[in-house]
């Protein structure tokens, strides 16, 4: 995953459903030792930004 990718939200969380789309923005940190990274995404249904774990988004169209 990098900043552009079109993905898709995969756990609800207050005022946004699961299968919100969004685009990455940028990696802010990895969790501890596991390979888990933080991102930044900005919400398209929303215009809002939220932080969400890798394991929290599913990749749709991968930048090159």
């Amino acid at each position: 995953m990098r900043a552009g990718d079109l993905v898709r939200v995969t756990r609800s969380s207050i005022g946004i459903p699961k299968g919100s789309l969004a685009l990455v923005e940028v990696k802010l940190k990895y969790i501890g030792s596991t390979p888990e990274a933080l991102w930044q995404v900005y919400l398209l249904q929303t215009g809002m930004h939220r932080r969400y774990l890798s394991r929290d988004l599913e990749v749709l169209n991968e930048t090159r």
